[in-house]
């Protein structure tokens, strides 16, 4: 109990790397580091004994490290750690049967609604999607068999904002599941379940890991039955991260906090620099004040992260500018050191439907970029030059 209370007297820089308290105390040497435990299986001191681990499918030390760190930074009852976002998400999914609901953000990461709209319709579970900024669209898009919304804010790619604080006096009236994508923000930004969420996922790939190095997912978890129900699951369809992928993770959380505060530092300068460009049409960045959503994600997360989208004044300016960045690279994912610009249109979001992404304004010259820690004169230069005819 003692090691618990010094962890809520922890502030959130120091829980990102000595977690609940005591991790050195129970490495083996005093490891400073966890220790990589890369093993399959564990030896039984005798019949009916155990460590406290069996089998790595299960648990392993490396990874209920990361995951109790997990717990103390979001706040949960319990975190699991998945080889990928998507097998987090695929978790989650499996604690639907055949017949239920699921009414989701409409502005949703596009493998987030190739999996719903591919292996969870396949199982009988139907979606919809709303503007979920929208508190009386949301209401009215209920239906008697819904058991959750799944909520992303800010949203991916367009930065939409959802009001917690309305979707859980919605969810409890019709008692619903609240599960919600805290990707872009992270719990050093934003913690959902302290504002009413029941479930959160992550794409440990992205913000958490840090290095664009490694491959994982987690569940946060509110709740004992829910925990139960998917550890279940978890052990069942094994998609478990592995003891070293966990160890990078953890050494990825650790910096956390500084990388999350240089990366925002250099979005808000350089949003403010697209702004004022004459081949920028709109900047879509939460940290903008005149951003529709700026005042509830004011009230609901400490930060705006560092994620940016804008249009260009044309399709072709738009490919360009891919083209002819330097320093930035044209690639996929987000929320590592580099800074990274991605064309939604046709990777992210390429398995959303032309009418959908059109609706939703991801269009020919939609750009989203995900800022790093390098110097933002140097980001802004290369995307001067980039911009350039």
């Amino acid at each position: 109990m003692e090691a618990v209370k010094m962890a809520e007297e922890y502030k959130f820089e120091t829980r990102c790397i000595h977690g609940n308290g005591g991790l050195v105390e129970g490495h083996p040497y005093g490891a400073v580091s966890v220790p990589i435990f890369q093993t399959a299986t564990f030896a039984h001191p005798g019949i009916g004994r155990s460590t406290g681990y069996d089998y790595t499918r299960e648990s392993n030390p490396t990874r209920h490290e990361l995951e109790s760190v997990m717990s103390t930074l979001e706040e949960a009852d319990d975190s699991i750690a998945c080889t990928s976002g998507m097998a987090a998400i695929g978790l989650c999914l499996e604690l639907f049967e055949e017949g239920s609901h699921i009414l989701c953000t409409e502005d949703l990461y596009g493998g987030t609604v190739r999996m719903f709209e591919s292996i969870g319709e396949k199982r009988g579970v139907t979606f919809s999607y709303v503007d979920t900024s929208d508190i009386e669209l949301v209401r009215k898009s209920i239906r008697k068999e819904t058991k959750a919304l799944y909520i992303e804010t800010p949203s991916n790619p367009t930065m939409k904002v959802t009001d917690f604080a309305a979707m859980k006096e919605i969810a409890d009236e019709y008692g619903l599941l609240i599960i919600a994508d805290n990707t872009f923000l992270t719990p050093y930004f934003q913690k959902p379940l302290t504002l009413g969420a029941d479930l959160v996922v992550h794409s440990g790939t992205k913000f958490l890991g840090g290095h664009n190095d490694v491959l994982a997912g987690f569940v946060c978890i509110k709740g004992k039955g829910l925990s139960e129900k998917l550890r279940y699951t978890y052990k069942t369809v094994g998609c478990c991260l592995p003891p070293f992928d966990s160890f990078l993770v953890l050494r990825g959380i650790k910096t956390l906090s500084v990388r999350l505060e240089r990366q925002q530092e250099n979005a808000k300068k350089i949003a403010l620099w697209l702004k004022d460009r004459p081949e920028v049409k709109a900047v879509y960045y939460t940290g903008l004040p005149e951003h529709p959503g700026y005042e509830i994600n004011q009230k609901q997360a400490s930060g705006c992260g560092s994620m940016i989208s804008f249009k260009v004044d044309s399709e072709k300016r738009a490919r360009k500018l891919l083209e002819s960045v330097k320093l930035i690279s044209y690639a996929e994912s987000l929320g590592g050191v580099e800074s990274l610009i991605t064309y939604p249109m046709l990777q992210t979001h390429g398995d959303v439907p032309v009418e959908t992404r059109e609706r939703l304004g991801i269009t020919e010259d939609f750009l989203r970029m995900s800022v790093g820690i390098e110097n933002a004169e140097d980001l802004i230069a290369d995307l001067e030059q980039a911009l350039a005819e």
